[in-house]
Order: C-alpha cells, then structure tokens, then sequence
C-alpha cells in the first residue's frame, strides 16, 4: 500500500512538472514573437477609444501618490482618458491625496464608496465604480502599481486589434525586489508566473489569466456580466472563466508592464498568499460544480489546471514527504527507495532549469545572486507553499461549513 500511494504521489508531482517544463517552452517561443505584432497593430489604428482606469483604494496613503504621479505620465491622449480613484472606506490621507491630483487634473476624479458597498473589499469597489465609467475599455490597477508610460497604449491596442479578445493582460514586475529575501523569492516567483503560467499557456492554448493588476476588459463585456463576484477572493480568477465562458479568450501581452509592490514581511506575505489560495480553491469548487452550466466545455481544461496545482499537486507532494519521513523511523518496505532517490534529484534539477529559464528571458534578473537563490529557495519558499494551502483548504472548508461571511484582506503596503 505505501509503494502505491508513493509511485501515485510521484507520478503527480512528475506530470506538474513535465507540464510546467512544457509551459516554459512556450513561455519562451511567446517572448521571442509578441512583440512582431505591434507594427501592423499601430499601422491599423483608425482611431485611439476611450478608457476608463480604475483604482481601487483602501488606507493606500503610502503608496497612492507614486501610482498617481504614474498614471499623470502614461502615454494616452488625456482627452480620452478616464481615471477613477475609489476611495474605499479609508481613514488614512488616501482621499486627500487623491483629491489633490483630480484639482490639478481634469481626468483625475475621485469617488467614495457609500454603504452597504463601503470597504466590502476590492470586487464590491470595482461594482460601486461601474456607474461612473465612460470608457469604452476599463482597465484595472492595483493602488501600488507603476505602469510604464504605454501600458495602457499597449492593452487598448491589443484589443482594438483582436475582436476575439474579451481582455487583454500585461505583465507585472516587482519594484521592491531588492529589499530583502522575502522580495528576491517573489520576485522569482513572479516571473515564473508570467512566463510559464501566462504566456505558455496562451502560446499553447490560447488561455491566459486576468491578474488583479495591468488588464483591460472590454465594458460591454463587464456589464453582459454584471460586474465582478463579490463572495470570491480570487475575483480576477473568477472573472477570466466567466469570460471564456461569454466565448472571448484573454491575450497575453507583456509589451504592456507595471511595477508593483510585494510583501517585505512573511505575516503579510503569508496572510496575502492564504487569500489567495481560497480563492482559486473557491473558483475552482463554483464552477466545477456548475460545469454542465458552462456555455462552453473547454473551461474544463483551465480548471483541471487550477486542481491540479491547488489540490492534486500540491496533496501528491504532502503524501510523498509523509510517506518518505515516516519511513525514516517505520520501515514500510519501500521498494523504490534507490528509484526515488534518482527521481527527487531529477525532479529538483527539472525545477531549477524552468527557472533559470525563465529568469533569462528578463535580461537584468540572470545574476550570480538569484543563481544561488533558486538553489536554495526550492528547499524554503517552495516548501512553505504547501503549508499555505494546506491552511487555506481548513479555512475555506470551516468557511463553507459554518457560512462564514467572505472577509477580504487587504495586503499591507511599505513605504519606499
């Protein structure tokens, strides 16, 4: 029974991982032609439309001047541009700060949010904004965001140029990267992400998800949909699958970049991460459940994507390191052990590769420094992940059994 369970573990922790390899490829050969697109898009723009940014804020004082001083410098004619600051409920100087932009700026304005929808959290500000857009694209920043001057140029022209694209998502990187330990596996982390994740999948599958930060959607899409789900705490997540759904694919497209801030301390980082891991788990049980409900059936394949990294995955690496320790003090008569061996040494070489490949496709984050970062974060930060959702499947599960009210955490911000 236990060589079962451990070649079963193996084998889902080996298919993650080929699969990952498989998207990293992908990721790569996108990097290498994205960019061969632009000149025709530019040269058929008939026209610039309008675009309403919206910007959800709550206690964001610290950083909210820098993403305004951002937005003032964007590369978009000012006269079609729209920026709405949602001043959720905050008891910091977010609201004056903000308002001092919208005096000197004319498309700078400010709403506050009015109960019931005051600091309900980010879906239910973004809802409270929809009566004040009039772009005919939204596009959505996160109140830590720096996006680089064209990164609203660069969304719009995506879907001004690809009818089948109900949304358009850039990339992110890390401003505080260099802070600490913390910010340098993040940071890591996130570029895994975008390469892999993102632009593998839409290299292969034409699949892609809408982050929380740097996308824009089409308006007629978000009102057909009545707006963002205020019970899931992954709402970007659940958005890209009622997307697919309405028969739009979401492009990836990293000409369009932002920089962002990251947790600098693990009780943020790790109360940041819970949030979202019960959130995908939340996407993942809503349509699961509600899949024959599902216009369109290849949704199943994403999904499949998200249990396998948020439950199988994750639970195949549980069970192999339960399995391995207890054999340590308990012979189990493990048939394998000389097999294993060989294959944990693959499986860790396979995960350094993905990620100095794509480390390498940013120019700048090939160092000596995260060289030896990824050597050893494979052993820490890797490892505290499955503690994370461990935790975020007993809090969803007490969550869904008690009726627990949805809470929504806002991720700390640092002065830099």
């Amino acid at each position: 029974m236990a060589n079962t369970l451990f070649i079963l573990s193996l084998v889902i922790i080996w298919i993650m991982l080929l699969y990952h390899m498989f998207l990293m490829l992908g990721g790569f050969f996108h990097y290498m032609s994205f960019e061969r697109v632009i000149p025709k898009w530019q040269q058929s723009m008939k026209r610039l439309p309008t675009v309403t940014v919206l910007i959800p804020a709550h206690n964001e004082a610290v950083v909210i001047r820098r993403t305004l001083q951002s937005m003032v410098r964007l590369n978009y004619p000012k006269d079609l541009l729209q920026i709405i600051v949602i001043n959720d409920n905050s008891t910091d100087k977010t609201g004056k700060i903000a308002r001092e932009f919208a005096e000197k700026h004319m498309f700078i304005q400010v709403v506050d949010t009015k109960p019931p929808q005051a600091g309900k959290g980010k879906s239910s500000a973004l809802n409270f904004a929809l009566d004040y857009v009039e772009g005919e694209y939204i596009v959505v920043y996160d109140a830590d965001n720096t996006p680089e001057r064209d990164s609203v140029y660069h969304l719009v022209l995506c879907l001004e140029n690809d009818p089948k694209a109900g949304a358009a998502v850039g990339k992110f990187r890390v401003s505080n990267a260099q802070k600490n330990l913390l910010t340098r596996f993040i940071n890591i982390e996130t570029i895994g992400f975008q390469w892999m994740a993102q632009a593998g999948r839409w290299f292969w599958f034409k699949m892609a998800t809408i982050p929380g930060t740097n996308f824009a959607i089409r308006r007629s899409i978000i009102e057909t949909l009545g707006g963002w789900d205020e019970q899931a705490l992954a709402e970007d997540t659940e958005l890209s699958i009622r997307v697919y759904n309405l028969g739009y694919y979401i492009r990836f497209f990293p000409a369009a970049v932002t920089w962002e801030q990251e947790p600098e301390t693990w009780p943020i980082w790790w109360r940041q991460r819970i949030r979202w891991a019960r959130g995908n788990q939340y996407v993942v049980a809503k349509f699961m459940l509600n899949f024959l409900k599902l216009e369109r059936k290849a949704i199943l394949f994403d999904l499949i994507y998200f249990f396998f990294t948020y439950f199988l995955f994750f639970m195949g690496v549980i069970l192999s390191n339960i399995i391995f320790v207890t054999n340590l003090f308990i012979d189990l008569q493990l048939s394998v052990g000389f097999v294993t061996i060989i294959l944990w040494i693959f499986a860790y070489l396979l995960y350094v590769t993905q990620v100095y490949m794509t480390l390498s496709i940013e120019k700048t984050e090939m160092t000596l420094t995260n060289f030896f970062i990824v050597l050893f974060m494979y052993f820490t930060y890797s490892q505290l992940w499955i503690l994370l959702v461990v935790r975020a499947t007993y809090v969803e599960l007490r969550r869904l059994m008690t009726g627990e009210e949805v809470k929504w955490y806002k991720t700390e911000r640092f002065d830099e």
